[in-house]
């Protein structure tokens, strides 16, 4: 019976994380989409870092 629980914290687990990613994720867009708000005269090349 122990392991069909151990498989049940995992995937609680697993979930949690995968939540919390997620959260994290908005977190950031977010923030881009404040930024660009806040100055919108600044290109969205110098948010991302991406350089060409």
């Amino acid at each position: 019976m122990a392991s069909s629980g151990k498989r049940k914290m995992a995937k609680l687990n697993r979930e949690r994380r995968l939540l919390e990613r997620r959260l994290e994720k908005k977190a950031k867009k977010d923030a881009r989409k404040r930024a660009l708000a806040h100055d919108p005269g600044r290109p969205s090349d110098a948010l991302t870092g991406n350089d060409r």
